[in-house]
């Protein structure tokens, strides 16, 4: 099965990414922290969890923009989760941190790693053609000097596969 985007250098450090968040959850799982309350004990749980949740979501929302008929909104719908998730990847590490994690060398690899991802994603976006598109009726991904007011709802009709 031909898979074109295992190829595209975002991807290859998506995963990257994953693996390496994989083996700081191993280490942390097998660490000592400080915590005094059990709602700090819940926020490392959390943030662990969080951690694997968005380092599965990066190269997932890669697959889903990847394909080429996908329309310029979508595509940017999935660059916006994969923005977040990135950024939340930072935010955790520095919660991991802020809690004692002892082996801080392995969160600021992945931190430079991070640095790498967005400079890739950057220009990954940038390749994203805007003038292929649906439009957004949310306003948020239309191609600039599109409006979601140009929209015609009867656009929205779904075909009865008798009229085909």
């Amino acid at each position: 099965m031909d898979r074109p985007w295992e190829n595209l250098p975002i991807f290859q450090k998506a995963e990257s990414i994953r693996t390496l968040v994989d083996s700081i959850v191993e280490i942390t799982m097998e660490s000592e922290m400080f915590f005094e309350t059990e709602e700090d004990g819940k926020m490392i749980d959390d943030s662990i969890n969080y951690l694997v949740d968005n380092s599965l979501a990066i190269p997932s929302n890669i697959v889903e923009a990847s394909d080429e008929d996908v329309f310029y909104d979508i595509k940017m719908e999935h660059a916006a989760i994969i923005r977040k998730a990135a950024k939340d990847i930072l935010t955790d590490l520095s919660t991991l941190e802020h809690f004692g994690f002892k082996d801080i060398e392995y969160l600021e690899v992945l931190r430079n790693e991070m640095e790498e991802f967005r400079v890739l994603f950057a220009e990954w976006v940038k390749t994203f053609d805007p003038w292929n598109y649906t439009i957004d009726r949310w306003g948020l991904f239309n191609p600039p000097g599109i409006d979601f007011d140009d929209y015609d709802p009867d656009d929205d009709i779904p075909l009865n596969g008798d009229d085909d």
